[in-house]
């Protein structure tokens, strides 16, 4: 809210349209919700509110979590086998085994899926010591040289019909649902405070006004963040 011209009941108003509306809302909803003229002040707000979702001193995921990587993206004719990339953003998800629940949950774009890349996606988001669930990919295996109860079956273990890693799928086909419902669709370069809105969503559901409240105490302690910044203009060379 730094230096913005937008008045604070404004954006007050938005942060609570954002942390309660339960489906998400778009910049075109909020644009017509708050009165707004121009559209690039609502998807301003947005993009800003998203950039405060993620509290700076969160804690790992601890004791069971199941771990897993899917792509984000349409389809795309031509490409075989379920982990070729294309165009497509490959993503980690992380989340916690909560009895026959799922508990809090973590989401990060990653570069590939290699096992450098998969073990320092567990440690920013695991403890640990911490029982990790994954399937057969053989990237994995490097997470029981660091420190994790590693737990990996491959998908020929699987009896018919059971999934290996039931509360990673479920997040997963819950987001692809948010985005497309709400969205419609998302640029690679913005996907990140995207999947960090959906995890404020997620691990905040029973609790929205509280969401409304850790919004708020969360955009105090973040830098600002310009617009130019939000769409390259002020990038390094």
């Amino acid at each position: 809210m730094h230096a913005t011209r937008t008045p604070l009941r404004t954006w007050f108003w938005a942060a609570y349209l954002v942390a309660t509306h339960h489906p998400g809302i778009s910049a075109k909803q909020l644009q017509r919700q708050l009165g707004l003229s121009r559209y690039e002040t609502a998807w301003l707000i947005l993009q800003k509110l998203r950039r405060a979702m993620v509290a700076p001193e969160r804690e790992l995921l601890g004791r069971e979590v199941e771990i897993d990587e899917f792509f984000l993206g349409g389809y795309e004719e031509g490409l075989t086998g379920g982990r070729q990339r294309g165009k497509k953003a490959l993503v980690g998800v992380a989340i916690e085994v909560r009895g026959r629940g799922s508990g809090r949950l973590r989401l990060a774009v990653l570069p590939d899926a290699s096992a450098p890349a998969l073990r320092e996606f567990t440690k920013a988001t695991t403890e640990p010591g911490a029982i990790v669930h994954t399937d057969g990919l053989q990237s994995y295996r490097v997470l029981a040289k660091h420190g994790y109860d590693h737990r990996r079956r491959p998908q020929s273990a699987a009896a018919p019909g059971e999934q290996l890693l039931p509360r990673a799928h479920r997040a997963i086909s819950n987001l692809k649902a948010w985005l497309h419902g709400t969205h419609r669709h998302v640029s690679e370069e913005h996907l990140p405070v995207y999947l960090d809105e959906y995890v404020f969503r997620h691990n905040r559901r029973g609790t929205p006004m509280a969401a409304f409240q850790t919004l708020l105490g969360l955009g105090a302690r973040h830098d600002p963040t310009t617009y130019g910044e939000m769409v390259g203009h002020d990038r390094a060379a």
